[in-house]
């Protein structure tokens, strides 16, 4: 052989071996991404991910693959990736745009990336997950940009393991910065320790801890950094769940049980950045599948203001730890079949009881224009059913399509003297009354700025127990909608089935001023509500007022009460 061909030879060998090495987790990184092009603020009207080299080797990217999960890119061209330089990659269309702002390169089956959400994984040849990212529209900081035409960028790059708050929209004038540093560049570090956020149940014996953040997945393998309580203690095993890290999977030296809600207290757990936490814990149960009325409609938004979005709150009246994944939201039809119908949640999470969510298309906007007490507890659906201005039917199912609760709303619910409706939240009185019962519906208050989303409602009345009598509460009430006894609330109890009701106020001349109930069915227990308008739905003066109900079944028992309550009106 010639010396000179075995030279060549050699280089070739050389060459290879030395780009042919190993990544490890983060070595290069997707720092930019372009998921919505349009409108264009400068940049091609074409999809790209960028990768920048953060390690202090380079690598031969050939054969290396970029999925979304769904479709999977591979890199079929021999490309060496330098320390701290950039490659966009593309669609084989877009190639030749992206050229001018630096280097680029068009593959075959570029993942579409979802303009709403998506996770993209970047391995290497070797089937190593190399980084993971998730993005959404909360990504980007940024309302108006998320709409489309910037991209979404890393901010620190030599710190990937931050996550969702280490990405921003593009500060370019044009969009973004496609093979060059990111616009948004800059120190991010992570100082911040993990927090356990919540966790879900795959079995009796085995629970998953999921975390805010990637974490050290050596030092979440330690069962000694779990704890949980009513005797179940220390987990046998933890197993935390590549690629991304940050769940961990518990599996329990004895069962949990249902009806019962634990604890699981974690401390120690580093990230991926050496932060340790201190103790902090999350509430572990057993789910079971919702039945009727053990998850109410508590809360709706029907007719938002001009540009907002509607929403749903529903809250867990029962005992049951139930699965939000396991129930759905739907509408119906003229003939009364369902349509439209969604699911509350694409992962487990877990419904406690006396907790309540919120369902809605856009949480950004529903936390501007609303006091949102618990932020974690809303959902953000792609679509909701239609629910018109006038009336509307909501419905709450599992996934045996068993009706949960069913609500066929009417705008005339509200309270009477609001002139404009639009923005105001109807809410359930009393979670324990009947779903249909318009006296157990009311406006939400002005003074909870007319909507309380995951959270207790402002004309809240669990309503007294009664023992076959008539009681009217509060005695003393002033109709204003300010979230403060807006109304008076007749309750009932009668003895047996069968009886009649006729409800009738007076005022201090003996003049009959309001007719509640005229020959109205009575169920065992209920109540009617009072606003303190007269029959021709105008305001009464403030004043002592009598409350005459009388109530009779078709044996001939009668019996006659007399409540007085005074309306005050605010000076």
């Amino acid at each position: 052989m010639k010396p000179l061909l075995l030279f060549s030879i050699l280089g070739i060998f050389l060459s290879s071996a030395i780009f042919a090495q190993t990544a490890n987790r983060f070595d290069i990184v997707m720092d930019e991404i372009f998921p919505n092009p349009t409108p264009s603020m400068g940049l091609p009207n074409a999809e790209f991910i960028e990768l920048k080299n953060v390690s202090n080797s380079s690598f031969n990217l050939l054969n290396w693959q970029i999925s979304d999960g769904k479709s999977t890119a591979t890199i079929r061209t021999a490309y060496n990736l330098k320390p701290d330089s950039f490659l966009v990659i593309c669609p084989n269309s877009a190639a030749a745009l992206y050229t001018r702002f630096g280097p680029s390169m068009g593959v075959t089956g570029f993942p579409s990336l979802n303009n709403n959400g998506d996770t993209l994984y970047l391995k290497s040849p070797e089937g190593l997950t190399i980084h993971v990212v998730t993005y959404n529209l909360d990504s980007y900081q940024n309302h108006i940009k998320s709409a489309g035409g910037w991209s979404l960028e890393m901010i620190d790059t030599k710190n990937p393991c931050e996550g969702g708050s280490n990405w921003k929209a593009s500060s370019s004038e044009i969009g973004g910065t496609p093979g060059q540093k990111n616009a948004v560049d800059g120190v991010h570090k992570d100082e911040t320790a993990p927090q356990l956020l919540r966790t879900y149940t795959i079995d009796s014996l085995t629970i998953v801890a999921v975390f805010n953040e990637p974490l050290d997945s050596a030092n979440a393998s330690h069962v000694a950094h779990y704890s949980i309580d009513n005797g179940v203690q220390n987990p046998l095993s933890a197993i935390p769940k590549p690629p991304f890290f940050n769940e961990v999977i518990l599996q329990l030296p004895k069962s949990i049980v249902k009806n019962t809600i634990y604890q699981l207290i974690v401390s120690g757990i580093a990230d991926c950045s050496g932060n340790k936490n201190f103790a902090n814990s999350v509430r572990v149960g057993l789910p079971e599948l919702a039945l009727n009325n053990d998850i109410v409609i508590n809360e709706i938004l029907f007719n938002p203001k001009p540009t907002g979005y509607d929403y749903l709150e529903f809250y867990n009246r029962s005992h049951k730890v139930v699965d939000l994944n396991k129930l759905y939201l739907a509408s119906r039809d003229a003939i009364g079949n369902l349509k439209s119908i969604f699911q509350l949640s694409k992962i487990p999470l877990l419904f406690f009881p006396g907790d309540y969510y919120v369902v809605t298309e856009n949480k950004w906007w529903l936390q501007q224009n609303y006091l949102v007490k618990n932020p974690d507890n809303l959902l953000q659906l792609s679509s909701l059913p239609s629910f018109p201005d006038e009336e509307g039917i909501a419905v709450l199912l599992n996934t045996d399509e068993t009706v949960v609760d069913e609500l066929h709303y009417n705008h005339k619910w509200h309270f009477p003297l609001i002139d404009q409706e639009d923005g105001i939240a109807l809410e359930r009185i009393d979670y324990n009354k009947p779903t249909q019962d318009p006296n157990n519906w009311t406006s939400a208050a002005s003074t909870e700025g007319y909507g309380t989303p995951t959270y207790q409602n402002s004309e809240f009345n669990a309503g007294p127990q009664l023992k076959g009598e008539i009681t009217v509460s509060p005695k003393i009430f002033s109709p204003d909608n300010d979230g403060y006894d807006d109304f008076c609330l007749i309750s009932y109890q009668v003895p047996n089935a069968g009886y009649v009701g006729n409800i009738t106020v007076y005022d201090a001349s003996g003049r009959a001023v309001k007719n509640i109930a005229n020959n109205a069915t009575l169920a065992l227990n209920g109540s009617f509500k009072w606003d303190g308008l007269d029959d021709k739905q105008q305001k009464l003066p403030l004043g002592v007022y009598v409350i005459v109900t009388r109530i009779f079944d078709l044996s001939g028992n009668t019996n006659e009460f007399k409540n007085v309550v005074s309306l005050a009106r605010k000076l």
